[in-house]
């Protein structure tokens, strides 16, 4: 075979590879999101029935701060504020 024949050969076979991956490729499923991108960005949704990864939620007894605790804890940070301001 001649260098042009190879040169040929493989240019062939180069634009049949390229035809049959773009011919694999599938169309890309356009899925709109319910809400506002307020930041400029880019909003990644998934299809409603897509499977999710599995999370183990702790089972720890949620328990509100009694009013005494939030009041002391208050009246420090706004002591440690006084401080620091200049």
């Amino acid at each position: 075979m001649t260098t042009r024949a190879r040169t040929a050969v493989r240019a062939a076979m180069i634009g049949a590879f390229a035809l049959s991956l773009a011919a694999c490729q599938s169309e890309e499923v356009e899925l709109e999101a319910d809400a506002e991108d307020m930041s400029g960005g880019e909003l990644i949704t998934t299809p409603v029935d897509a499977e999710g990864v599995d999370v183990e939620l702790p089972e720890t007894e949620m328990t509100n701060v009694p009013a005494e605790e939030m009041d002391g804890a208050m009246a420090e940070d706004g002591a440690a504020e006084g401080d620091t301001a200049e």
